[in-house]
C-alpha cells in the first residue's frame, strides 16, 4: 500500500484503507477531551509468533483459550487498540477514533493520568526481540499523517513511556528514526 490512509467518516472516526473489525472493548471518551497523544505498542500472539488471527480474536473477545497454553492466561482480558498494523503492512481498525480503546492501562504522560482518555493506540504486530518490517513503518507513517490531519496530536510515545516498569513495548527493536513525525 502506497496510497495515503484517508478519513472514511470523520464524525465516526473511521479510516478508509484500514479493515474495520469492531471490538467491544471500548467506551465513550470523557467529554471535552481532545486527542493529543499516539501510543505505539507491539503485540504478538502467541508471543514471538506472527501471522495468525489470534490478535484479532483477542481484541474481539473470541480468543480460544485451548488453542495455545498462553491463551489461557489472557483469554478473559478485555483489551483493544484503535489500530493494528500487521507485519505485511495491512492496517486494521478495531475502535473508532472518537471512542476510547482499552490499550494503555494504568498510564501517565507528562503528569497526565489515564492515557486512554486522550490517546489513540496503535499496535504493531511484533515483539521486543525482533525487528519490525519496513511495510509496517510505511503504514505507520501514513496512519500518523492521517491522524495528524484530524486531531491535535502533540506527541507520539511508546507504551513503555507511559507505563514504565510495567510495559516494554514496542521495545528496543523498534526504530524510532523510521517514524516520520515524533
Amino acid at each position: 500500500m502506497t496510497e495515503a490512509l484517508r478519513w472514511l467518516d470523520c464524525a465516526e472516526g473511521r479510516l478508509d484503507g484500514a479493515r474495520f473489525v469492531a471490538s467491544p472493548n471500548c467506551d465513550d471518551r470523557p467529554g471535552g477531551i481532545k486527542i493529543s497523544l499516539l501510543v505505539v505498542h507491539a503485540i504478538s500472539l502467541p508471543p514471538g509468533q506472527f501471522g495468525s488471527d489470534a490478535i484479532e480474536a483477542f481484541f474481539t473477545n473470541s480468543l480460544d483459550p485451548d488453542a495455545h497454553p498462553y491463551f489461557r492466561e489472557i483469554a478473559d482480558m478485555k483489551v483493544s487498540a484503535h489500530f493494528l498494523i500487521r507485519r505485511t503492512g495491512e492496517a486494521l481498525q478495531f475502535v473508532s477514533c472518537t471512542r476510547r480503546a482499552w490499550h494503555a492501562g494504568t498510564s501517565v504522560w507528562n503528569g497526565r493520568e489515564r492515557c486512554n482518555d486522550f490517546s489513540i493506540g496503535i499496535e504493531l504486530e511484533g515483539c521486543d526481540q525482533q525487528n519490525f518490517e519496513l511495510a509496517q513503518y510505511e503504514t505507520l507513517n501514513r496512519l500518523v499523517a492521517a491522524l495528524h490531519q484530524r486531531y491535535p496530536i502533540e506527541a507520539i510515545a511508546a507504551h513503555s513511556d507511559i507505563a514504565p516498569g510495567r510495559k516494554s513495548d514496542p521495545g528496543p527493536c523498534f526504530d524510532w528514526s523510521l517514524l516520520s513525525a515524533r
